[in-house]
């Protein structure tokens, strides 16, 4: 009797081992899209000239990145010498089959809490800047 409970009990731990070791691994969650993050020129820059304190403005940024793919990622800081300015960040899928560039636009959004005269620049070139004057009053 003995023998036979061994018996049953080694074929219980061999038959869930065999189960277990089968398990699907095809559960696992897909590789997230790789992507290039480059810079792209702006092109144009609109919005108004004048706005309060504290008062949030918009300003449309018109950009032109190296395919139809490109999305804006983010504003980031430019220098060109020692002035600083902005410029526009683009991400770019792995793959892409529309290769023909088409200008974006992107909302940038200003705020003050103080009066007075700014420049918001935003990177045209390798050696200027699109220059968007706004006076807060």
């Amino acid at each position: 009797m003995k023998k036979f409970r061994l018996k049953s009990v080694l074929l219980v731990l061999f038959s869930l081992t065999l189960f277990a070791s089968c398990d699907s691994d095809d559960d696992k969650t897909p590789d997230p899209v790789k992507e290039t993050v480059k810079n792209a020129l702006a092109t144009e820059v609109t919005g108004p000239a004048t706005g309060k304190v504290n008062t949030e403005l918009s300003y449309e940024v018109t950009f032109l990145p190296d395919n139809s793919c490109g999305e804006l990622n983010k504003f980031t800081e430019a220098t060109i010498g020692t002035v600083k300015g902005l410029q526009v960040e683009v991400k770019y899928p792995e793959v892409c089959t529309q290769q023909v560039p088409t200008p974006k636009k992107a909302v940038y959004k200003f705020k003050s809490a103080e009066k007075g005269t700014f420049e918001i620049k935003f990177k045209k070139s390798e050696t200027e800047f699109i220059i968007q004057k706004v006076v807060i009053d």
